[in-house]
C-alpha cells in the first residue's frame, strides 16, 4: 500500500505554482527610505542655508561706509523736519483724499452705466473704462497738467484742481470694474424681493444693492486707496510752491540742496507709516466682509 504524497486536506502548500487563487498575495517588500516630512525639512534647511549664505556675501561686498554717507545722513534727514511732516506728509495725504473721493463718485456712475440697458451708456462707459486703464497715470498726469492750460486759457485751474482730477480719472477707471463686480455679486434675489414690495429700480439699487456691494468692495477699494497714494508721487512733474509740495517733489527739492540720496529713505518711511496701516486695515476688511457675497 502506497502512501498519498499530495498535502492534507485543509492545508496549504509554500509553492506559489500550487496556491489556490483566493489565497492573499504575501505583501511586497518594503524597502527603507526617508519619510516625506523628513525630505520636506531638508529641503527647508537647504534653502535656509542657501538664503543665509545669500546674505552673507552681500554683507561682505558692500561698501558700508559709502552707503551710509550716500543713503543714511542723518544731518540731511534731520533738515527735512518738520517740512516733511507738515507741509509733504500733509499734501500728499490731502491729494490722494480729493483723488479717491472724486474717483469714487465717478465709478459709481460709471459701474451703473455699464450695467445699464440702455446700450450708449455701457458703450461710453466701456470706452471710458479701457481707455483710462490703458494710459500710464504719468501720461494723464501730463495732459491734464500741460494740455488743458492750452486747450482752455480762461479755466486757470490750481494745481491741487488738477491734481485732483487727474488722480480721480486714473482711479475711477479700476474703481468702476471693483462696484461693477460687487453690484453683480449681491443676489438678483434681494432687487426683486424689493421691487415686489413697490421699490422703483433706482431706490432699490440705492438702498438695497449699493450697501450690500459696498461691504464686499470694501477690502479691493482700501487696496486701491494704497495705489492711489504712491500715484499722488506724480504730482511732481507738475511742479508747485514750497507750501505745495508733496512727498516725492520735497524729496527731489533736497535732493538738489544736498547732493545726497538721504532724502529718498525719509520719503519712503513716510508713505511706509500711511500704506502699512491700511494695508492692515485692508486685510481685516478682508476678514470681516470677505464672506458677504457668498452668504447673502
Amino acid at each position: 500500500m502506497t502512501q498519498d504524497s499530495s498535502p492534507a486536506a485543509g492545508t496549504r502548500t509554500s509553492d506559489p505554482s500550487t496556491r489556490p487563487a483566493s489565497d492573499p498575495a504575501p505583501p511586497p517588500h518594503v524597502k527603507p527610505g526617508m519619510s516625506k516630512r523628513k525630505k520636506a525639512k531638508i529641503s527647508r534647511g537647504i534653502q535656509y542655508a542657501i538664503l543665509l549664505i545669500a546674505l552673507a556675501l552681500v554683507v561682505i561686498a558692500a561698501d558700508w561706509g559709502r552707503l551710509a554717507e550716500t543713503f543714511l545722513n542723518v544731518d540731511v534727514a534731520l533738515g527735512m523736519f518738520p517740512e516733511v511732516i507738515t507741509v509733504a506728509l500733509k499734501n500728499t495725504l490731502l491729494f490722494t483724499l480729493l483723488g479717491f473721493v472724486l474717483g469714487l463718485a465717478l465709478a459709481i456712475v460709471l459701474a451703473l452705466m455699464r450695467l445699464s440697458s440702455v446700450g450708449p451708456y455701457r458703450w461710453i462707459s466701456a470706452i471710458y473704462i479701457e481707455f483710462f486703464r490703458g494710459l500710464p497715470a504719468l501720461v494723464v498726469f501730463l495732459v491734464m497738467g500741460f494740455g488743458l492750460p492750452v486747450a482752455f486759457p480762461g479755466m486757470g485751474l490750481s494745481k491741487l484742481v488738477v491734481i485732483m482730477i487727474a488722480l480721480g480719472l486714473v482711479s475711477s477707471a479700476y474703481m468702476a470694474e471693483t462696484i461693477r463686480a460687487g453690484i453683480q455679486a449681491v443676489p438678483k434675489g434681494q432687487v426683486e424681493a424689493a421691487r415686489s414690495l413697490g421699490m422703483s429700480s433706482s431706490r432699490a439699487m440705492i438702498t438695497i444693492v449699493l450697501p450690500q456691494a459696498f461691504r464686499i468692495i470694501l477690502p479691493p477699494l482700501t487696496n486701491e486707496l494704497i495705489l492711489l497714494t504712491k500715484d499722488s508721487s506724480l504730482a511732481y512733474i507738475l511742479g508747485s510752491a514750497v507750501g505745495g509740495r508733496e512727498l516725492a517733489a520735497l524729496a527731489r527739492a533736497e535732493i538738489v540742496n544736498s547732493a545726497s540720496l538721504t532724502p529718498f529713505i525719509v520719503i519712503a518711511l513716510c508713505y511706509l507709516v500711511i500704506t502699512i496701516p491700511l494695508s492692515y486695515l485692508s486685510r481685516v476688511l478682508e476678514r470681516k466682509f470677505g464672506d458677504v457675497g457668498t452668504k447673502s
